[in-house]
């Protein structure tokens, strides 16, 4: 019996370690050729020398499995090098099926001390990151399409974070970032639908490099896999690259140790009509006040509430 993705061919990127890695060794166990991307530079927020090891160590592993695998080592924020990766799958794989975008940095700091650099930095790795291999898969796909008179096969997978659903106090430049990641995904879930391609987002929870401080707290069980080991999000990453997910588009899922959440879209808590022609002030006073006069201030969920873990 063949493999779920079997014939198909996938770009990771950020895949040199924790989730990427993780997503990546999980495609090609269900049998896709996998171009494995990562910059390479050793720190989280994106310091030190860019180095091809990383990617090349992963996909040394995949071909040690019997997989096929290339490494790319480029910046993906790199309008040209996202190109380039693009069409190193398609020259080497004859087409690109799956896009699943990972990679990313943190340079963390409350707003009120944010510098412009660290804000520019994250923006840039992440949601023009993201945008850049879209950008090329999708155009790469629409001219498949269109050459052949039908739909073709394609997928995106891009990574979200619950940092924006819930708000991170420290991390502005992550949240915004993550939460344009979202509008990307619809945005490009609708324009690409008639093409055959879906794409989705996802919010995972698992411990790396990346989440090393958020999760500091939280320990490790004695026995037994992780709760937020990367493993327990990669075969949700699997599905949706997979044919079985046809008729998943433009979502968005939260995902961790055995747990699978579809987020909804929002939904208008309350709403409230003029009497007048339009609103005045006093008008809006009366209304909105007594509102929220029974929430704290900038009401938001405490971090342990929104992952619904136990310290330990």
């Amino acid at each position: 019996m063949p493999l779920p993705l079997e014939g198909l061919c996938a770009i990771v990127t950020g895949a040199g370690r924790g989730l990427g890695r993780a997503e990546a060794l999980e495609l090609a166990g269900l049998g896709a050729a996998v171009v494995v991307n990562d910059y390479g530079q050793p720190g989280r927020d994106g310091s030190g020398a860019a180095s091809a090891g990383p990617a090349e160590e992963v996909a040394r592993e995949i071909r040690a499995a019997g997989g096929r695998a290339l490494a790319h080592s480029g910046d993906i924020a790199d309008f040209d090098r996202a190109g380039e990766l693009v069409q190193l799958a398609v020259t080497e794989f004859g087409k690109l099926d799956i896009l699943v975008n990972n990679a990313g940095i943190l340079r963390d700091r409350m707003v009120f001390s944010m510098a412009e650099d660290e804000w520019d930095s994250v923006i840039r790795v992440h949601l023009k990151g993201h945008f850049n291999t879209t950008r090329f898969a999708a155009a790469h796909w629409r001219e498949r399409s269109k050459a052949a008179g039908a739909a073709v096969y394609g997928r995106i997978v891009n990574t979200s974070s619950e940092a924006f659903l819930a708000g991170s106090a420290g991390q502005p430049n992550y949240a915004a970032a993550k939460g344009g990641i979202v509008g990307l995904t619809t945005s490009t879930a609708l324009a690409l639908a008639k093409y055959g391609v879906t794409a989705n987002a996802i919010c995972p929870r698992a411990r790396t490099r990346m989440t090393e401080d958020v999760f500091a707290g939280f320990g490790r069980p004695e026995e037994g896999l992780d709760p937020l080991a990367p493993e327990h999000v990669a075969p949700l990453v699997g599905y949706l690259a997979s044919p079985a997910a046809a008729g998943v588009n433009g979502q968005l899922l939260v995902v961790h140790g055995g747990m699978v959440a579809v987020v909804e879209r929002p939904r208008v808590r309350a709403r409230f009509d003029s009497k007048q022609d339009t609103f005045t002030y006093d008008e809006l006073d009366a209304l909105l006040t007594p509102h929220y006069a029974d929430r704290p201030p900038g009401e938001t969920f405490a971090a342990t509430e929104v992952l619904g873990l136990r310290r330990g």
